[in-house]
């Protein structure tokens, strides 16, 4: 990994992203200047035009699970996919990074949702209208969507050969046409936002080896609500934005925080880690998540986080700290396989003394585990230490951290008998039972 990018690459990559934004300002410019009965109003989700019938999303999950075993596993459908996209247009090949694991990884969980989730099409259509506004910045437009649809009907017929139908295929398409009317409509709505915001890092703290604060200063305020993440891009990997919580509730000068683990060699977590530095540049994309507190809090809060999944429970005290909410309470569990996994001493210490409704109790093992066992039992020290320090069934619950950890600390709230609508989790998707 080098530490800067060639000067070649650097201005195509400032050139092209400002193609990018010059088009934005002048779609946005056409649509304010056109008379008011002129607009045209935004796609309805799930209709390709205004005379369409509403999606049956749920007949489509039926067709698309029964023939399933067809295309599976989704990698190999997914490997056929981009292979019939590059083949037809390799110039799109260029958009993606080098590396295209993180990028099959993420398609694969979007379709494995649309899939689970088919028979609740208000819940999809609000998923892929938060996806439509957050692809702004990869500069996506209506007719890469064309084009993937193309590439998928393609990759579809190369997976299951013989076996190809008409009804799966069709099936497929109008999920995708469902889910990618809701994505334009999204994006649409949010013309008035930038695609991304522009920032500077002003300190990067090496906590471990492994680990690293960083924080930042948008050049435009950035507004995001405590318990959401922005994806992050560094021009050292153009075109590769991961998601990071912001560490932190909205502050009166503007700065952010982010806590980045490095997760493997060569990534971009590796690079804001280890070759980022104060008065680098990166970009933020548009603020995301649903793990914020509501306008009123009017129950007591229980936050359950290990790992960097910390960085939320930092951001939901601190509002709660900001808000002086009288007469709740807050419970922080915060789990670690060691004490000096434990990063953020100083600021857990700083905000138990300012937050007397506080309570916190650190969970501590978990790394001796039978390289056999599931997953989630890693955290079960975790999980079993909630479910047995209280009776949480009348708290709002914000649980973060790894996903073997989220799906074993939702079970035990289950069993204790909180109810699913009042529990917010980390990763958006759902996680996965444990297997």
């Amino acid at each position: 990994m080098h530490d800067d990018c060639e000067h070649d690459d650097c201005e195509a990559y400032d050139e092209y992203h400002a193609l990018l934004a010059r088009r934005d300002a002048m779609r946005l410019r056409r649509r304010l200047l056109a008379p008011r009965r002129q607009r045209p109003s935004a796609p309805r989700p799930g209709a390709c035009d205004a005379t369409a019938s509403p999606y049956d999303g749920a007949a489509d999950q039926q067709v698309i699970t029964r023939h399933l075993p067809l295309v599976s596993p989704l990698r190999a459908l997914i490997d056929h996919l981009y292979a019939a996209m590059f083949e037809q247009h390799p110039y799109l090949r260029g958009l993606f990074p080098a590396s295209m694991e993180f990028q099959r990884a993420h398609l694969e969980r979007a379709f494995r949702y649309l899939i689970e989730n088919l028979h609740r099409p208000d819940e999809v259509a609000a998923f892929c209208a938060r996806l439509g506004r957050d692809h702004r910045k990869l500069g996506v437009l209506p007719v890469h969507y064309e084009v993937f649809e193309a590439a998928l009907a393609e990759g579809l017929r190369r997976r299951a050969g013989e076996r190809w139908t008409e009804e799966l295929e069709q099936a497929w398409l109008r999920m995708l046409r469902f889910a990618v009317a809701a994505m334009v409509a999204g994006a649409d709505r949010a013309m008035a936002e930038p695609p991304y915001w522009n920032a500077e890092v002003t300190e990067h703290h090496l906590r471990r080896p492994d680990l690293a604060v960083l924080r930042v200063r948008t050049a435009e305020p950035y507004p995001y609500r405590a318990g959401q993440y922005a994806r992050l891009q560094s021009p050292l990997l153009p075109h590769a934005w991961r998601p990071y919580t912001v560490a932190c509730a909205p502050r009166p000068g503007g700065e952010l925080e982010f806590h980045i683990r490095r997760t493997g060699p060569g990534g971009l977590s590796q690079a804001l880690v280890a070759h980022t530095h104060p008065g680098d540049a990166l970009r933020l994309g548009p603020p995301q998540g649903t793990m914020t507190l509501d306008d009123n809090v009017t129950r007591d809060v229980l936050i359950v986080a290990a790992g960097t999944g910390w960085a939320t429970a930092k951001a939901l005290l601190e509002e709660l700290a900001a808000r002086r909410t009288r007469g709740r309470t807050a419970r922080l569990f915060l789990g670690a396989r060691s004490r000096e996994d434990l990063y953020d001493g100083p600021e857990l210490a700083r905000l138990t003394n300012r937050c007397p409704w506080l309570r916190v109790t650190p969970v501590i093992g978990g790394s001796a585990v039978d390289p056999a066992a599931p997953a989630a039992a890693v955290y079960d020290p975790l999980a079993e230490a909630v479910a047995r320090h209280g009776d949480w069934s009348g708290h709002l619950a914000y649980v973060s951290g790894p996903p073997a950890m989220v799906t074993a600390v939702l079970r035990r709230l289950a069993a204790r008998n909180l109810p699913a609508d009042r529990i917010r989790h980390s990763p958006a998707l759902r996680p996965q039972p444990a297997r």
